[in-house]
């Protein structure tokens, strides 16, 4: 993570009551048939930030990592100059994918459009991404220095010519783009808060101009303005709208938290395609997130992120790094490569779920919660086999726990109850029952229904 400036306050109406359900809030309230999403869908949602083959990381201990936690992809640059070659062979020995960014501080655009065409060509890219916080990092393109308190207009325009030489290649024409990020932080409107910018939006680069295919956040679940731990801490920090505590995709792409320049409308941002490219909360005894504590948030927030819109997520990060050793905090794994209790509760997630295959066709299923409590959240996944899983996690992190009964539509045969914070078996095991009665603290389980 890197440090950022806290954000002006934002004239913003706070939510008062969090719905479990869509981004848009609903919730049910009778027995509606739910709509499915693939299983293969969410787990390639899941990502962290990585070296790979620097910075301390080493390529053996990276690969052996990935297959360990399930997750499908990392967010890698770049400035830390590892080899393509690593890339690749990670991507052959864990099906491992690859968003490959300028990053911090960088502007040579044909370097990058260079080498993500290598790793295009085998198969290993899944995404092309701006300048990394270019609030904190400035970037010199074609003579000219912008970002931090300068102006932006040369960040626009290295965005803008980067999304024209990605689209103008054959191989990397149909790979998604992603925006920079901490836009919320342009001194001057160069439009940077839309992906194209539109008619009448009264900025300084012209209308029709595209940075970007999606939007691009780094959306922390803890900041200055909201530190410690709250109840609904995923959820609200996952929310695309006004009620978002923390520095989210309203504070960049709605009304930006440094200026105010506008942008999207509230209802425009619930579809917004996004990304988020780093996110976390690094163990801190004094606001009380303990290794335990931030295993917890860390499934969760995974769930939060895709319920709520974002198609990819990525931790910050996969491991801890030798010239940032202050950082391990946030990491799966620390600098001398042990797994910490976020990994493994994770590896417990992702082997419950497992599915390499893509459900094209995800079905419906009958259920709701009666008296759904406010912190309690739902996801309802189909595995490639026609399998359902229903995903229950209890957002009480300020304390408590919620009683709740979830209503099937109809007898299942077996239902299996997991835990991951206690193994990739089930903790328990119901037979001919329409009802599940759980109790939710601060984590995830997982009903498999047949």
């Amino acid at each position: 993570m890197k440090q950022k400036k806290l954000k002006s306050l934002i004239a913003a109406c706070i939510c008062t009551v969090f719905l479990s359900g869509c981004s848009s809030g609903t919730t049910q309230t009778s027995m509606d048939q739910v709509q499915a999403v693939s299983a293969d869908e969410f787990l390639s949602s899941m990502g962290a930030c990585s070296s790979v083959s620097r910075r301390g990381e080493k390529l053996d201990e990276t690969i052996e990592n990935m297959k360990y936690t399930g997750l499908r992809w990392l967010r890698v640059g770049y400035e830390d100059n590892a080899p393509v070659e690593d890339f690749i062979r990670l991507n052959k020995e864990t099906g491992t994918l690859l968003s490959y960014g300028l990053l911090s501080g960088h502007a040579d655009v044909d370097r990058l459009v260079r080498e993500a065409k290598q790793l295009a060509e085998a198969g290993a890219l899944l995404a092309l991404e701006g300048s990394n916080e270019p609030n904190n990092w400035t970037i010199t393109y074609q003579g000219e220095e912008g970002g931090g308190k300068l102006s932006w207009m040369a960040v626009a325009k290295l965005h803008r010519d980067m999304y024209e030489a990605v689209k103008s290649d054959p191989v990397l024409k149909d790979y998604p783009v992603w925006a920079t990020c901490e836009n919320g932080a342009q001194t001057d409107n160069v439009g940077l808060q839309f992906l194209t910018i539109p008619e009448d939006a009264n900025t300084l680069m012209p209308a029709g101009t595209t940075y970007a295919d999606y939007a691009n956040c780094h959306n922390y679940i803890s900041h200055p303005s909201w530190p410690g731990l709250h109840d609904n801490q995923t959820w609200l920090s996952s929310s695309p709208g006004p009620d978002c505590p923390v520095d989210g995709l309203y504070s960049n792409y709605g009304l930006t938290w440094l200026k105010q320049f506008p942008g999207y409308t509230p209802e425009e941002l619930e579809t917004l395609p996004r990304v988020t490219t780093e996110t976390g909360y690094g163990i801190n005894e004094k606001e009380g997130v303990t290794e335990e504590i931030q295993a917890r948030l860390y499934l969760n927030l995974y769930l939060s992120q895709f319920k709520r819109g974002w198609k990819y997520t990525a931790m910050y990060f996969l491991k801890g790094r030798a010239n940032e050793p202050e950082h391990e905090s946030y990491a799966f794994y620390t600098l001398d490569n042990k797994p910490k209790q976020a990994a493994h509760y994770l590896h417990n997630f992702t082997s419950v779920l497992a599915d390499q295959k893509a459900n094209n066709n995800p079905g419906k299923l009958a259920y709701y919660i009666p008296e759904q409590p406010e912190t309690t959240h739902d996801l309802l996944v189909q595995k490639s086999d026609g399998s359902f899983f229903l995903v229950l996690w209890g957002e009480r992190f300020a304390g408590g726990k919620d009683n709740i009964l979830v209503k099937l539509d109809k007898k299942y045969k077996k239902i299996q109850v997991y835990d991951p914070t206690q193994g990739t078996a089930p903790i328990e095991e119901l037979k001919d029952k329409n009802e599940v009665s759980l109790t939710l603290t601060n984590h995830p389980v997982i009903l498999k229904l047949e």
